[in-house]
């Protein structure tokens, strides 16, 4: 028996360790930001119904707008990744200044936007006293984005370097003071006025500043930060850098965009069929996002991994981490689908306790737990490829996966087959599914390419102009 066969369980432990030790942390943020959205929910359900549905419609339009914009500026995690491996960590500090200008610039567009969204609310027929309580939430909650975006910059420069723990700690203390901030502003204490929905938008956007200070104050302590995070440090970015930068990430933006406009639609579809078929459909979705939070994380965690190899050079270091990263995720796949196979009544029966809603969820729960392995293994997949910098034809992927299959069959089977909710969970199964063998037949692919006759990082398309 060969060495190399003595030392490969220690080889994959040590990789699977490195993964793990970026992607809890980032896990960890990930669902206290979740839960953000959570509290907001219920405490804006304290003060009234119409206070909670002018926070649920406004969320249907910032929150995917959210996510769009923050793809965008996550092009820096790839891009410092690259840079830390191959050494070249001062050229970060271009790459933040790039990611700040493109951050002032988009918070310009959401501020724009949130605050003219009334004649969206009009056009979707919103009732009059809905539609001034959904833009006045917006025009709160705009205020907020230019530090969110900032935020998004700084904690992908900080990703980059493998730095994950402390952006955590930010999201945890975020969480919590959301609790206090909503409970002042929403229902008038401290001799404030109450505010309802309007003042949870408010809420939220201290809390997208608290994070930005927060943000900055954690650039400056660590010594592998603290030079990149003074203004000194930073180029005016060339309109060359800006292009790369964009170049990278629009398709991680617009491909986020579509994956959350996918489910939406999928809700809004269901509508006509009622309730029952809306609440069982909605508790699905909201287990199974929380479930996706896993995968995702370590997924997070191969782009600064495989990012960080790449840029040292070891590209068949990163070939195998890669493999790592997506033997973690169907480990989590395996859990995730026992667990909804195995507990899906209990869990639907500690949502609500009509039993229609109950056997629908239960349906629903089976059928996602089929394509838990697809899912992980499709975004992992995509995460190893933000590592190489290759985000355009995951973005292709992911229209022709969810749009041009996934969707249509869901609609085939909901309405002709006469399947009702599950047809369009069965037709997100057929949608990852594709995805899943698209995204790993490019990865394949792209980490088996040599580079040799080409330099292993190419930090700006200016560098390759010169």
């Amino acid at each position: 028996m060969s060495r190399s066969t003595h030392l490969f369980p220690a080889r994959l432990r040590a990789e699977a360790g490195q993964i793990i030790t970026l992607g809890w942390p980032i896990m960890i943020a990930q669902v206290a930001q979740d839960a953000m959205g959570f509290i907001d929910t219920f405490m804006a359900s304290l003060a009234g119904p119409s206070e909670l549905a002018a926070i649920a419609l406004g969320g249907s339009i910032w929150l995917p707008l959210m996510l769009t914009l923050c793809g965008v500026l996550m092009a820096t995690t790839p891009l410092v990744a690259q840079q830390v491996g191959a050494g070249n960590e001062k050229a970060s500090a271009r790459t933040l200044a790039q990611a700040l200008t493109v951050a002032a610039a988009l918070s310009v567009i959401a501020v724009m936007l949130l605050n003219n969204a009334r004649p969206l609310l009009i056009l979707f027929d919103v009732e009059p006293q809905l539609a001034d309580k959904t833009a006045a939430y917006l025009s709160a909650i705009s205020w907020g984005f230019p530090a969110l975006l900032a935020y998004q910059a700084l904690r992908s420069l900080s990703e980059g370097f493998g730095i994950t723990q402390p952006l955590m700690r930010i999201a945890v203390i975020a969480m919590l003071a959301n609790i206090p901030l909503n409970y002042v502003l929403i229902f008038g204490k401290l001799g404030l006025p109450p505010l309802g929905g309007v003042g949870c938008g408010y809420a939220t956007s201290i809390l997208f500043w608290l994070m930005l200070l927060l943000g900055i104050a954690h650039l400056r302590r660590d010594p592998r930060l603290a030079d990149l995070s003074r203004p000194r440090q930073w180029q005016r970015p060339t309109g060359a850098d800006l292009i790369h930068f964009l170049r990278l990430g629009i398709p991680i933006g617009i491909a986020l965009m579509i994956e959350a406009s996918m489910f939406a639609i999928i809700a809004l579809l269901l509508a006509v069929d009622g309730e029952t078929v809306v609440a069982a459909h909605q508790i699905t979705f909201s287990v199974t996002g929380l479930m996706f939070m896993l995968p995702l994380s370590v997924a997070m965690a191969m782009t600064i991994r495989v990012g960080q190899l790449v840029g040292r050079g070891e590209r068949a270091q990163a070939r195998f981490s890669a493999h790592c990263g997506l033997g973690l995720t169907v480990l989590i796949a395996a859990v995730n689908a026992a667990t909804l196979v195995l507990a899906g009544r209990l869990i639907a029966s500690a949502y609500t306790e009509v039993t229609a809603i109950i056997e629908l969820t239960v349906t629903l729960m089976g059928i996602a737990a089929l394509f838990q392995l697809t899912d992980a293994l499709q975004v992992g997949a995509g995460g190893a490829l933000r590592g190489y910098k290759d985000t355009a034809i995951t973005l292709l992927v992911v229209f022709i996966a969810y749009w041009l299959i996934g969707l249509p069959a869901g609609h085939l089977l909901a309405r002709a087959a006469e399947l009702g909710a599950a047809g369009y969970w069965w037709g997100l199964l057929i949608g990852l599914s594709t995805g899943a063998v698209l995204l790993l037949t490019r990865l394949y692919r792209i980490s088996h390419v040599d580079p040799s006759p080409r330099p292993a990082v190419t930090d700006t398309l200016a560098d390759r102009l010169r």
